[in-house]
C-alpha cells in the first residue's frame, strides 16, 4: 500500500466516509433544489400547469442523479447476493420516479399534488440509499470504496455524466480519469462493456488493467487515431 492509499478508518480520509459525504451532498442538492422550485410554484399559484423551471430540473437534474446513482451505487451492489434484492427495489423506485417525471408537465390534474407525490417518493428513495444501501456497500468485500461515487462527484461538479455505454475522458480532469474508468468497470455485469474515448492511445491505463484485473477484462480497439481513440473495455463472462 502506498502512502497515498493509507487512511484512518472512520475519519475524513476513509474512502467509505468520503463516498457517504458525496452521496449526502448530492441528496441535499436534489432536496433543496426541488423544494425551492416547488415553493416558488405554490407562490405563483399555477396549480394546473407546472413551471418550466421545475419540469426542467426534474427532467435533467433529477434524471442525471438517478443515472449516476445507478452506476455508482446500485451496480456494485447488484453483483452481490446479499444486496441484489435491495437494488432491485431501488431500481423499481427509480423507474417509478422517472414515470412521475414523464407526467409532470401533463396539464390534467393538480400540479401541486403531482409535485408533492414526487418529492415524497424521492425522499424515500434517498433515505433508503443513505441509511440502507451505503452501510451495506461498506460491508461488501467485493466493493472498493475508493471507486464509489465517481459519477456523483461529476454530477456535483456540474460535469456532464456520460451515458452507460460511453465514457469520454477528454471531458474529465486528469486526476479523475482513471478512477472514473475503473469505477465504470467495477459496475459492469459479466459479459458487458463500455466504450472509452480518448485523444491518444491509453496504453498506461491498459497496463493498470493488466496489473489489477488480469484475465478478467477485454480490451478491443475500435478506432486508433489520429485524433481520437476508441476502446471497448469489458468484463469477461466469468471472472478469473
Amino acid at each position: 500500500m502506498s502512502a497515498s492509499e493509507i487512511y484512518i478508518q472512520t475519519t475524513e480520509t476513509d474512502p467509505d466516509v468520503i463516498a457517504r459525504g458525496v452521496v449526502r451532498d448530492a441528496h441535499e442538492r436534489l432536496r433543496s433544489g426541488l423544494t425551492e422550485l416547488a415553493a416558488t410554484q405554490a407562490i405563483g399559484g399555477t396549480d394546473q400547469q407546472l413551471s418550466a423551471e421545475l419540469v426542467d430540473f426534474c427532467r435533467h437534474e433529477l434524471r442525471q442523479y438517478l443515472a449516476a446513482a445507478d452506476r455508482d451505487l446500485y451496480a456494485p451492489a447488484a453483483a452481490d447476493p446479499e444486496t441484489r434484492l435491495l437494488v432491485d427495489a431501488l431500481r423499481l423506485g427509480a423507474a417509478a420516479l422517472n414515470a412521475q417525471i414523464d407526467d409532470l408537465d401533463a396539464r390534467a390534474g393538480s400540479g401541486a399534488a403531482r409535485t408533492g407525490a414526487l418529492i415524497a417518493a424521492l425522499d424515500l428513495q434517498l433515505q433508503i440509499e443513505e441509511w440502507v444501501l451505503l452501510p451495506a456497500l461498506a460491508g461488501l468485500p467485493s466493493v472498493d470504496p475508493s471507486l464509489l461515487a465517481a459519477d456523483l462527484r461529476a454530477y456535483l461538479a456540474g460535469e456532464r455524466v456520460e451515458e452507460p455505454t460511453v465514457i469520454d475522458v477528454r471531458t474529465i480532469a486528469r486526476g479523475g480519469r482513471h478512477p472514473r474508468v475503473f469505477a465504470r468497470y467495477a459496475g459492469l455485469a459479466p459479459g458487458h462493456a463500455f466504450i472509452l474515448v480518448n485523444s491518444h492511445d491509453p496504453k498506461p491505463l491498459r497496463r493498470e488493467f493488466e496489473a489489477i484485473h488480469a484475465g478478467a477484462f477485454t480490451w478491443d480497439y475500435l478506432q486508433t487515431g489520429p485524433e481520437e481513440w476508441r476502446v471497448r473495455i469489458g468484463r469477461v463472462a466469468v471472472d478469473g
